[in-house]
């Protein structure tokens, strides 16, 4: 009140300032208020003259209107200070004044305790902002079933993936983190708000790895959301060794993990799939409170063991791994080294075909190739080539020109880097036969290639001094549905660039 008299009283205060001893009183009045409002300019010394008087508060005035005065604080539930006085005047937008009464009691009208009992927290909020941001809170608060009661109950909501569901609907902020994500997701969904749901899988999709994609595959089923589903799905297929063997896997519900072991097209042994299923099922009897022992496996398993395919390993990997696993009954055990040596076999309850895997497709960046006298030489020096896709891809390995003078053995090191970080390596060998074909050179893992962003691979051979390079090489090549564009790299000191040199093929699962 004191600030309006203020600013109501200053311009006719100012008009008589020079005529009457009176004014220099009302100055003196106004200094003290402003000094009031403001202590550290109550130090001013005001000069004697009526002048000097309307000079200093004209000054005086001006500070008041250029540095509004920071409001009274009040703590929310939260901890976060809230204006409590005059706020409305510091929040010139709606989405500013909406978002300061987020987890504030000021004029909540509504109460609700969210998590399991014990580990549960009241938390305020006002039912006109949350009816406007979703159907259900509309239906709960003003439907024909509208809810009475002051505090409402929610047991199967994580507090802080509610907290981030009523700071969208408060500010439109979405504040997202991996271990809140999927709670989030869930809570979204419950009360349909479509937008935060969105973010939640965006956020989901930019995270997905091999060793969250079996977990997030059963969140995705759960949640109805068919294109998280299918990405969970094209990591799992191309990188399913890394997939199978995380932590991730044992924690999945049963459903997922029958839907997984029936997959076609899981790039791997069949020997890793059974040690996956006898991983979870030790991981279940824990759940459970049951006894890690061989019979309580088979039982939390139940048919999803008959989902392997054991027939399909060799015989060496039968013998070293689910023959001795104890898992099996002698019976079975018994029938499975029948069929893998009798001539009359016998019926197995395991599906005997083996799965397809994954076809790999190849990029070739070469339209020719070709051998000179002096002409591919290896010293220990590197060939290395850049690329970008346009689509997400696994890189799985490389194609390598071998030698143009008869059949001879290379070792090799190859190397996928990203901006100078090496994602993957494997030191190995290859022979080539002397013909102008590559020959293929895997990395130990399928590795994801992110959209429009440059990789470098790298090849140090080591072996027959003369090979075969490509020649008129592209800039850009179509390979099915992905188109690849390459450019020269720094690590390259054996000649190979965009035009010719070594590294004819990338090998890749899309």
């Amino acid at each position: 009140m004191k600030c309006l008299t203020f600013f109501l009283l200053l311009p006719e205060t100012l008009k008589k300032s020079k005529k009457s001893a009176r004014a220099n009183g009302k100055v003196q009045a106004w200094r003290k208020m402003a000094a009031e409002l403001y202590p550290a300019s109550a130090n001013t010394n005001i000069a004697n003259s009526n002048n000097a008087a309307a000079v200093t508060a004209k000054k005086n005035a001006l500070q008041i209107q250029q540095s509004a005065p920071p409001p009274p604080q009040l703590q929310n539930l939260n901890n976060n200070n809230v204006e409590s006085t005059n706020w409305q005047s510091f929040h010139p937008t709606l989405r500013e004044r909406n978002a300061l009464m987020f987890n504030n009691e000021l004029m909540a009208d509504v109460h609700f305790v969210v998590g399991p009992a014990g580990a549960s927290k009241k938390v305020p909020a006002h039912k006109y902002i949350l009816a406007v941001g979703s159907s259900v809170f509309y239906a709960m608060f003003y439907g024909d079933l509208a809810e009475v009661k002051s505090e409402i109950h929610i047991p199967d909501v994580e507090p802080a993936a509610f907290l981030i569901l009523l700071k969208y609907l408060y500010s439109d902020e979405i504040d997202l983190e991996a271990d809140t994500v999927l709670a989030t997701l869930y809570a979204a969904k419950k009360y349909i708000v479509p937008a935060l749901a969105k973010a939640c899988v965006n956020f989901l999709e930019t995270s997905l790895e091999a060793k969250n994609a079996c977990v997030l595959l059963s969140q995705s089923r759960l949640f109805e959301e068919p294109d998280l589903t299918l990405r969970c799905w094209e990591v799992i297929d191309a990188q399913a060794e890394l997939a199978l063997k995380s932590e991730g896997f044992c924690e999945i519900d049963l459903p997922t993990l029958e839907i997984i072991v029936t997959r076609e097209t899981l790039n791997t042994k069949e020997d890793v799939v059974f040690e996956a299923v006898l991983n979870w099922a030790e991981a279940e009897c824990k759940r459970q409170g049951l006894p890690v022992t061989p019979a309580n496996k088979r039982n939390v398993l139940g048919k999803a063991l008959y989902l392997v395919r054991i027939p399909t390993m060799t015989l060496e990997e039968f013998a070293n791994g689910a023959a001795q696993s104890d898992i099996l009954t002698l019976e079975e055990t018994r029938s499975i080294f029948l069929w893998y040596t009798a001539a009359n076999k016998p019926q197995l309850e395991f599906p005997l075909v083996k799965r397809k895997g994954l076809a790999p497709q190849r990029c070739h960046r070469f339209q020719s190739s070709a051998y000179r006298s002096n002409q591919w030489r290896y010293r220990g020096r590197c060939d290395s080539i850049q690329f970008a896709v346009d689509k997400r891809i696994f890189i799985a390995g490389l194609g390598l020109y071998g030698s143009s003078c008869g059949k001879a053995e290379y070792s090799v090191k190859i190397e996928l880097k990203r901006q100078g970080v090496v994602l993957a390596q494997n030191l190995t060998k290859f022979v080539s036969d002397g013909s102008s074909n590559t020959f293929s050179v895997w990395f130990e893992h399928p590795v994801q290639v992110e959209q429009d962003t440059f990789y470098t691979v790298s090849a140090i051979l080591d072996g027959n001094e003369l090979s075969y390079f490509g020649q008129e090489g592209m800039t850009e090549v179509q390979c099915g549905k992905v188109t690849f564009q390459f450019q020269c790299s720094s690590d390259s000191t054996n000649g190979t660039g965009v035009q010719g040199g070594q590294i004819p093929e990338l090998i890749f699962y899309a």
